[in-house]
């Protein structure tokens, strides 16, 4: 049995089910989901504030009485705070918990670099000045962000609400502009059930956040992420 923990944000409301749905075909396999509050996605002090260290570590205190084999943050903030927030994240949770750790984020960069992705397709809810940010942090390690859409929300809760059939244009219009692979960042978002088919559609690899966090997961507690069959290229790297 492998038990992966789940760093959750509180007005998330995707990425339990796509998670469970991604788990179906995979027995042995058992996810469990820790929150703590995130309501907005702005640059603002508010904002950045609610990822601060310690009601994170909280949350995964709380995974670790359940024993599970990694903790993984379930979001996307490192995106637009930087790589190296999310590498010290992880070696805290560690040090606290005595748990390998992993993040969407970090799985991201890992992927993306197994795959040998430069230009990516970047996908999100988030307003223009949350992508520039996502953008520049990216670019500066190598990887071109230029084909991009958003859609200019910053409220947590309504990123759930953009329709698939929207995602799916937003990756059909990056893929358009020459992207090697479509990143729909955001754990909040229509994206993981769609992966499989816009692949066979588009002909590049398409990354969902909460795929990616689970692939992440499932490496960091020493397990095949090959047992997740028929939701994407990513569960093949």
């Amino acid at each position: 049995m492998i038990r992966l923990g789940m760093l959750t944000p509180s007005s998330n409301t995707r990425l339990e089910p796509a998670t469970a749905a991604l788990l179906h075909d995979a027995p042995g396999i058992t996810a469990h989901f820790s929150r703590f509050r995130v309501t907005e996605i702005t640059l603002s002090a508010a904002g950045l504030g609610q990822f601060d260290e310690a009601p994170i570590l909280s949350a995964a205190g709380f995974l670790a009485d359940a024993k599970v084999d990694a903790i993984a943050w379930n979001g996307t903030s490192a995106a637009w705070l930087g790589f190296a927030r999310d590498e010290a994240l992880c070696a805290r949770i560690t040090d606290v918990t005595g748990i390998p750790a992993a993040t969407a984020v970090l799985g991201f960069r890992d992927a993306f670099t197994r795959a040998g992705i430069r230009r990516v397709g970047l996908v999100t809810p988030y307003t223009g000045d949350v992508q520039a940010r996502i953008q520049a942090n990216w670019g500066a390690a190598g990887f071109d962000c230029t084909a991009e859409r958003h859609c200019g929300l910053s409220d947590n809760f309504s990123f759930a609400e953009v329709p698939a059939s929207e995602v799916a244009a937003m990756a059909r219009a990056v893929a358009a502009e020459g992207a090697q692979a479509v990143a729909i960042v955001c754990t909040n978002m229509a994206g993981a059930a769609m992966a499989e088919e816009l692949e066979a559609e588009l002909g590049i690899p398409v990354f969902d956040s909460i795929a990616v966090t689970l692939w992440a997961a499932l490496r960091a507690a020493g397990a095949d992420p090959g047992r997740i069959t028929g939701r994407g290229g990513l569960f093949r790297l």
